[in-house]
């Protein structure tokens, strides 16, 4: 009998503390996920890739990578901190295991910025260093979808040189 009163407190003192979590925070859904050109471009790449692979959007830079092994505990954290923040446009997977295969960054006119080129090299950086393919495509109104095709299969398995 002792147990369940013991238990029923737990519970209760649970019940309150997780309701002051959230009190005094209040949050609001930020509308569309993509932009109109991310959403487009989204299209696009499943038309590109059809059944081949799959394509997963906003996933997080260290949803896809992780600091190398190996690193001291202070070192490691300023590495994933580096990362924990930012997020690829999109996620090519291999459909049946959902193996990451390459990343696809779709540069707008804010990729002219300094501090999206600084973003943009350091990304190039992080999967140079991974042995993660990137794929980048400038933002345009229109695409042919073979071509979006041919650029993510040349990326993925470069062709042989020709011997001459």
């Amino acid at each position: 009998m002792e147990w369940i009163i013991i238990l029923a407190i737990i519970i209760i003192v649970i019940a309150l503390l997780s309701k002051g979590a959230v009190k005094g925070h209040s949050y609001q859904i930020k509308g569309p996920l993509f932009t109109p050109a991310e959403r487009s471009f989204l299209g696009i790449l499943d038309s590109a890739v059809s059944d081949k692979y799959r394509i997963f959007g906003k996933v997080r830079v260290a949803d896809v990578m992780s600091p190398k092994k190996g690193m001291d505990r202070k070192n490691w954290q300023i590495a994933f901190n580096k990362i924990s923040a930012k997020h690829f446009d999109y996620v090519l997977c291999c459909k049946d295991t959902l193996k990451v295969i390459a990343v696809i960054e779709l540069d707008d006119k804010s990729h002219k910025k300094k501090s999206s080129q600084t973003r943009d090299k350091f990304l190039e950086s992080a999967c140079d260093s991974a042995n993660l393919k990137l794929v980048r495509f400038p933002a345009k109104a229109s695409y042919v979808i073979s071509e979006v095709s041919e650029v993510i299969e040349n990326t993925i398995n470069p062709p042989e040189p020709k011997s001459v």
